[in-house]
């Protein structure tokens, strides 16, 4: 565990890392948020490609996977559009939706076992979702960009519910490369609709932001293989505290009162919810 637990930091920095670099692509420099998330899924395959076994590419034809790859590549084209216009930390608080969407579809459609006091954690984290969001308030403080941070999340909490549907089918590289391959192939007539110029910039930062996010889901593949689940759960919430530093430092932006007191009550439902597992 205690091995695992600097693994977790290291991969919970450098997701949120992988969007700030999206973010600068398509907030500063005009770059498409569908041709952003594209390259994202067309570069992380190429890297996952050199150790794949043999088999892999026999699950290529599941149709089940195919539907995984479909709500991730949805996902992640909602999250580089809400990237365009709203804080970073914003869009991660947002976001945070989609593993209370998940253990509502676990309990639903898995039939995990559910409590009243984890249900109400998760109302609680809800809560704390809306105040970041603030929907409906006025112009300022929930732009429609965080409609799609939120929209992002439910997709997430699909793929969530699916992947640990479908945990068993192979091993974890494998999995990772069918969803980054699928998601690469059906997003590719959007992402050759929205080329964007073709600069050292540009290319630099499409493969900062896939390499990133590629680099930490592998480590918390990594770090699961090290320590249970349960344990590191509430270590996943360090990438909110990263979207705070990496928004401070690239973007000079914090957030507003309101959206503090959203990421407080996000958190501590969310650990808590972690430890009772």
């Amino acid at each position: 565990m205690q091995r695992a637990i600097p693994i977790m930091f290291i991969a919970m920095s450098l997701i949120p890392a992988g969007d700030s670099a999206g973010k600068i692509l398509t907030g500063s420099l005009g770059v498409a948020p569908v041709f952003v998330a594209w390259s994202r899924f067309a570069i992380g395959t190429l890297l996952v490609l050199p150790f794949l076994s043999s088999g892999t590419w026999a699950l290529m034809r599941d149709w089940r996977l195919w539907l995984r790859a479909g709500t991730l590549a949805a996902g992640i084209t909602c999250i580089q559009t809400a990237l365009q216009t709203e804080a970073l930390a914003n869009v991660f608080a947002a976001f945070f939706i989609g593993p209370m969407f998940s253990y509502l579809l676990a309990a639903l459609f898995l039939r995990e076992r559910i409590s009243l006091l984890r249900s109400a954690l998760i109302l609680l984290g809800f809560c704390g979702v809306l105040l970041v969001v603030r929907p409906g308030v006025n112009a300022t403080s929930g732009g429609a960009g965080l409609l799609f941070a939120v929209a992002a999340g439910m997709f997430y909490g699909v793929f969530l519910t699916m992947s640990r549907w479908l945990s068993d089918m192979a091993s974890p590289l494998a999995l990772t490369f069918t969803q980054l391959a699928m998601s690469a192939l059906m997003l590719l007539p959007l992402g050759l609709m929205n080329l964007p110029a073709a600069t050292v910039e540009i290319a630099g930062l499409a493969t900062a932001s896939a390499a990133f996010s590629m680099l930490g889901n592998l480590l918390l593949l990594y770090a699961y293989r090290r320590a249970p689940a349960t344990r590191l759960a509430p270590l996943v919430y360090f990438q909110l505290i990263a979207a705070v530093l990496l928004g401070l430092l690239l973007f000079n932006t914090l957030p507003d009162a309101l959206t503090w007191a959203g990421l407080a009550v996000i958190i501590t439902a969310g650990i808590t919810s972690a430890r009772l597992r």
